[in-house]
C-alpha cells in the first residue's frame, strides 16, 4: 500500500474515526484503524463491535492495498504535523511507514484480515433527515438518558412512529426526567420498529452533524437491529441498537396538572443558578420553587454553608405551592427551552411536572420532584 493525502483532510478524517475506538481494548485489532488505499481513495474504518464508522476520503493511490494501526497514535501524530503537509502512508512487510516534509515515523501494524467488520447488509426501513432535524432531535432528549448501566434499555434514546399520528417521535428518560420531542414523520419511516438507539451512536452522530448544513441531508436505514447513518460526503456510521424494551413512558407524562406558572426562561434559569452556588453536596442539590401570585421564590438550604433564596417574577395565579427539584435537572431542561418563557404545569409537591415552551411545542420534558 501507498497513498498519499492532504495532512487536513486525513486528520479531519482520523479525528471522526478515533472517536470510536476505545483507549483500552483487550482485543488488540480493535484499537486499529483499517486503512484502504483504494481506487476511489483512502477508506478508513474503525470499529469497536458495537459501533462502526467508515470514511473515504481523496488521496493519490500509487500501490492499492490495506493495514491496521493503532487510531489514537495516528490520529496524534497528523495532528502535530505542520499544516498543508503532504502525508504519505506506505506499508512495507508489518510496519507502516508515516512521512510527511523531513518528519518520519514507522508504526506496527496488525493484519487486515484480523479486522471485525459489521456487515453492510440492507435495511428495510430508510428514510432521509436534515441535519437540522436530526440535531434537534438528538438535543432535545440526549440530555436526559440513563447512565445507569443495570438499566440498559434506558441507555439510549428510542425512536418510533406512534400509530395514527403521521409523527417521528424520540423520548429519553432515566426515571427522574422524561424529555420527548415529536417532528413530521419523514417519508419512508411509517411502520418503523420502535428503536432504542444507543448513548454512543448518539454521541458520534452528533459530532458528525456539527460539520454539515442545516439543510444537508442525512440518510437514515434502520432494522430491528441495527442503525445506519449515511452523511454528505463520505462518512457512513452503523450501530447495533440496543436489545431491550423501552418502557411505557406514556403513563409518566401528566395530563391533568391544573396549576400554570409561565416565567421568563433565562430569569428562571439564571436564579436557579445563582441559589445553586451554596449546594455542594449530593443531599443539597434540592433547589425549592414556592408559588405564589405574581411571584415564584427560589430557595436552596445547605447545613454546610448556609441559606440562598430569590425572587423570580411570574404569571402565576392558582394557590400557593411548594415544590422541590434537583437544580441540574431543571437548568438541563431550561437549557432545551429555545422561547423566551416557559410554561410549567404543576398539581402538587409530589406528582411530576410538566415543562414547555407552549402547547404547541414539539418538545415536552417531565421532571420528577424531590423532597425539600
Amino acid at each position: 500500500m501507498k497513498a498519499t493525502v492532504e495532512r487536513a483532510t486525513l486528520l479531519k478524517c482520523l479525528a471522526h474515526v478515533q472517536s470510536v475506538v476505545e483507549r483500552r481494548n483487550t482485543i488488540p485489532i480493535l484499537s486499529n484503524v483499517l486503512i484502504e488505499a483504494r481506487s476511489d481513495g483512502l477508506r478508513l474504518m474503525a470499529t469497536d463491535l458495537d459501533l462502526q464508522i467508515v470514511e473515504t476520503i481523496p488521496a493519490q493511490i500509487d500501490l492499492n492495498g490495506a493495514t491496521t494501526a493503532s487510531a489514537h497514535t495516528l490520529f496524534d501524530i497528523v495532528r502535530k504535523l505542520p499544516e498543508g503537509a503532504q502525508v504519505e502512508l506506505a506499508t512495507s512487510g508489518d510496519r507502516m511507514s508515516v512521512v510527511a516534509n523531513r518528519a518520519r515515523f514507522s508504526l506496527a501494524t496488525l493484519k487486515r484480515d484480523d479486522f471485525p467488520v459489521i456487515a453492510e447488509t440492507e435495511l428495510p426501513t430508510q428514510f432521509t433527515l436534515t441535519a437540522a432535524a436530526l440535531r434537534e432531535l438528538i438535543d432535545a432528549t440526549r440530555f436526559a438518558i440513563s447512565t445507569e448501566e443495570t438499566r440498559y434499555y434506558l441507555n439510549g434514546i428510542y425512536v418510533h412512529a406512534p400509530d395514527g399520528l403521521n409523527k417521528l417521535r424520540a423520548v429519553a428518560t432515566d426515571g427522574h426526567r422524561l424529555a420527548r420531542i415529536e417532528l413530521d414523520l419523514p417519508e419512508g419511516a411509517a411502520g418503523m420498529p420502535g428503536v432504542i438507539v444507543p448513548r454512543k451512536c448518539v454521541a458520534e452522530v452528533r459530532k458528525l452533524i456539527d460539520e454539515l448544513a442545516a439543510d444537508a441531508p442525512i440518510e437514515i436505514a434502520l432494522s430491528t437491529s441495527k442503525i445506519r447513518f449515511r452523511f454528505s460526503g463520505e462518512a457512513t456510521l452503523t450501530s447495533k441498537l440496543i436489545d431491550g424494551t423501552f418502557p411505557d413512558y406514556s403513563r409518566v407524562i401528566p395530563t391533568a396538572n391544573d396549576k400554570r406558572l409561565v416565567v421568563d426562561t433565562r430569569s428562571l434559569a439564571e436564579g436557579v443558578d445563582r441559589v445553586a452556588a451554596i449546594a455542594t453536596t449530593e443531599k443539597t442539590r434540592a433547589v425549592k420553587l414556592a408559588l405564589s401570585a405574581g411571584k415564584v421564590t427560589l430557595s436552596v438550604t445547605s447545613p454546610e454553608n448556609g441559606t440562598a433564596s430569590e425572587e423570580v417574577s411570574a404569571d402565576y395565579a392558582s394557590d400557593a405551592i411548594e415544590v422541590g427539584f434537583n437544580y441540574r435537572y431543571l437548568l438541563d431542561i431550561l437549557g432545551q427551552v429555545g422561547s423566551d418563557s416557559v410554561d410549567v404545569h404543576l398539581a402538587d409537591a409530589a406528582a411530576p411536572t410538566l415543562i414547555r415552551e407552549s402547547d404547541t411545542s414539539k418538545a415536552l420534558y417531565v421532571l420528577m420532584p424531590m423532597r425539600v
